[in-house]
């Protein structure tokens, strides 16, 4: 180890309260790059944690206070950690590079250190709660009330008003002073201030309490979606069992899963979760790995295969040798996926926090020289050019500015919740309509997400005697293809008889006696097994399994008695949804982890480039390479196995019958299911995005106009503040339109 890598040879990971969004990050950031003894740091505001490289001079408890002056309630994370990483970066002195292709290893224990910050709360707080939610709630009041004072009172509004703007702008303007003096001067909480300020100095009061009411708004509801995302990160976790059945000392005996260790052994019973990945050793089963794989239907599984943590097991008794810990299992590579794909992407700094680093100065610069350069150089009167210095100051306040890019989405954003299309937030929104490359999910989102009967083929006995008899075995079964084979059997008004002697065969099938007639219904080998399939027979199946469908053969009295095909089949809307998707100039992608021929066989009814047999890290994997050949890509999944790719794309879109952490990792969600909706989406964004533009320019217009007529004595006071309330109201009224379909 080099010199730079003893020097920061401390890792300490934080959690850190408050932190809502990428300009909290960057001033977080921006402090500690301040701190002797701090190398690489990694903050991330998605899952509210922090990670420091440092040395031995600095300890975590200073950290931790200085992020906490900051604002930010800060406790060290207490993990159970692997060895520090070297390759994570920490060799740098106060260079940040910011390259996040770093070698993560990231731990999931979610203890907290309270001895660092005994305020940490145990528990998520309601919003109403926080600090935030209190002082919105405040100011809230503090507003209805000085309306009625300037109603009934009007001579004393202005203070009213200016009184209950500083119950909201006293927290505003003590984070904004505590970030310049870390190094972060022009922060949307110093563009508030001054602002605010700025309007109480022209007397406009009413319009400061307001802005600052609305800015604590945007505020309390951006921890409150950061706070839903970061419980849905976690949630994943509560796929793998808490508990496992260890084979030790010749029994069996019941522990906490995170004990296992690499090479144990563990019963798994019909029905119950797989407690860690592992090879079965003994016992046979179907297993559903839908919450990782995607795989439609359960997969049947022997000796020698592999299982997953979180999937479920079937019908049969499983001896299994775990190959990895709990802290390495697959769902815990999922969630470090997610966590790793929020990280990843670039911690871009909101639009008003980079516009106000140019223009507030830039306004008050001018202020202040239209109010004292005539007089001082050219002898003008000093009233007259400090109440053209004013008139300017109000012209600057970004108050219209600010609200025309809101206006529009919130109006578009209520827009879409008309039609179940839900967006979360402005960024979301933007970036849809920008995508060129939609990766969407097969299983539940291009189909249906369950099997249909599709074919039933005659062998020794008619069609509906076949599905009678294979829907009397499966009658009471909740696996997939049996429920679709019952259903069939109903929709066709078959008369279903009880079945004496049902036997599950983990794998291959289920058997049983109807009256007399001894029954079987299988998979084509174990039917085969049986008694042999006739060659006309077996062509048609064979044609069927080439079309992707899964085929259940039915054996009677030791003869083949016909066969019943089966698949998930497109939605109805699906391909009517590409073709307007491709029409908008995005192209689509089937990432799906079903078998290649099933997925080959629905993308060619679909018109849809293909790509199959994925495993969640797979599908990240491509779409991490489309966006690295310049695309914008979206992803429409709903399934947990979809999250780390649905983090890892531009934007992620969950079909409305997901799961829940697919709907919370995603950034908007289709609530109806229909792939057209999708399309909805991106058009609704280019409409918005041209509404903003036309908003700003409105904005910026009105200012120019009142700018250039204020210094030239055309307009004053009075008309400069029509220059911002003016604006406001046509921007508003501008964004209202998105309302209309």
């Amino acid at each position: 180890m080099n010199e730079l890598n003893r020097q920061f040879s401390k890792q300490t990971r934080f959690h850190v309260e408050g932190m809502d969004c990428a300009s909290c990050a960057a001033k977080i950031e921006k402090a500690l790059s301040r701190l002797p003894g701090v190398g690489e740091i990694s903050v991330s505001a998605t899952t509210a944690s922090m990670t420091v490289c440092h040395d031995d001079s600095i300890e975590p408890m200073q950290i931790a206070k200085k992020v906490t002056r900051l604002g930010y309630k800060t406790a060290v994370r207490v993990d159970d950690s692997a060895p520090f990483p070297h390759t994570h970066g920490c060799n740098h002195e106060h260079g940040h590079d910011h390259d996040h292709n770093h070698n993560h290893n990231h731990n999931h224990g979610h203890g907290y250190d309270h001895n660092a910050s005994p305020s940490m709360p145990a528990r998520a707080q309601d919003w109403w709660q926080t600090v935030k939610g209190r002082t919105l709630l405040i100011t809230g009041a503090a507003l209805l009330v000085a309306y009625a004072i300037g109603h009934f009172y009007p001579a004393i509004a202005g203070w009213a008003f200016t009184a209950a703007m500083l119950t909201g702008l006293v927290p505003i303007a003590w984070r904004a002073v505590i970030a310049a003096l870390n190094g972060s001067p022009f922060t949307i909480e110093m563009l508030m201030t001054i602002a605010a300020i700025g309007a109480v100095i022209i007397g406009a009061t009413e319009e400061a309490a307001a802005v600052v009411f609305l800015f604590l708004v945007g505020e309390l509801l951006e921890g409150v979606a950061a706070g839903k995302a970061r419980a849905s990160i976690q949630s994943l976790g509560a796929l793998v069992p808490k508990t496992a059945f260890l084979e030790s000392d010749g029994g069996t005996r019941e522990v906490s899963a995170d004990r296992l260790k690499t090479g144990d052994i563990i019963a798994v019973r019909p029905g119950d979760r797989i407690a860690a990945d592992g090879e079965i050793i003994a016992g046979e089963s179907a297993i559903d790995e839908a919450p990782v794989t995607g795989e439609s239907t359960p997969v049947g599984k022997a000796k020698g295969d592999s299982v997953f943590a979180g999937t479920i097991n079937g019908d049969g008794l499983l001896r299994v040798r775990v190959t990895a810990a709990a802290s390495d299992n697959t769902i815990a590579r999922i969630i470090r996926l997610v966590e790793e794909a929020q990280e990843a992407k670039a911690p871009t700094e909101r639009f008003i926090n980079r516009f106000a680093a140019w223009y507030t100065p830039a306004i008050v610069v001018v202020a202040a020289l239209v109010g004292l350069i005539p007089p001082l150089l050219f002898g003008g009167l000093w009233d007259e050019w400090i109440y053209k210095g004013l008139a300017i100051l109000l012209i600057g306040c970004p108050c219209a500015l600010v609200i025309s890019t809101p206006a529009a989405i919130a109006a578009s954003l209520s827009s879409a919740a008309r039609r179940g299309l839900l967006l979360k937030g402005g960024a979301a929104l933007e970036t849809i309509g920008k995508v060129t490359v939609a990766c969407f999910d097969k299983t539940g989102t291009l189909t249906e997400g369950k099997p249909k009967v599709t074919d039933v083929l005659a062998g020794a006995l008619h069609e509906d005697e076949v599905l009678r008899l294979a829907a009397s075995l499966d009658a009471g079964s909740s696996h997939p293809l049996a429920l679709a084979i019952v259903a069939a059997a109903q929709q066709r008004g078959l008369q279903i008889a009880p079945v004496a002697a049902a036997r599950a065969h983990g794998g291959k099938g289920v058997s049983g006696r109807l009256g007399a007639m001894e029954l079987f219904l299988g998979s084509r080998k174990a039917a085969n097994d049986i008694a042999a399939i006739p060659g006309d027979l077996a062509t048609r199946i064979a044609a069927c399994n080439d079309e992707g469908k899964t085929v259940s053969v039915l054996i009677a009295d030791g003869k083949v008695a016909g066969a019943i095909a089966m698949r998930d089949e497109p939605r109805t809307d699906a391909m009517d949804g590409l073709r307007v998707l491709q029409g908008l100039g995005v192209r689509p992608i089937m990432l799906t982890g079903d078998n290649s021929r099933t997925a080959r066989a629905i993308g060619e009814a679909l018109n849809i480039e293909v790509r199959a047999e994925l495993l969640p890290q797979d599908k990240q994997k491509i779409v991490t390479t489309l966006h690295s050949e310049g695309q914008i890509v979206a992803k429409v999944g709903d399934g947990i196995n979809d999250a780390p790719a649905l983090a890892a794309a531009d934007i992620g879109i969950a079909m409305g019958g997901g799961t829940d952490v697919a709907l919370e990792t995603a950034d908007a969600a289709v609530l109806h299911g229909r792939v057209g909706d999708v399309a909805q989406m991106v058009s609704l964004s280019r409409r918005t995005m041209r509404n903003i533009k036309q908003n700003i320019s409105i904005a910026l217009g009105l200012k120019l106009v009142f700018l250039v007529t204020t210094i030239l004595g055309i307009t004053g006071l009075w008309p400069a503040i029509l220059a911002d309330t003016g604006a406001t109201v046509l921007v508003t009224l501008n964004a209202l339109r998105l309302l209309r379909k």
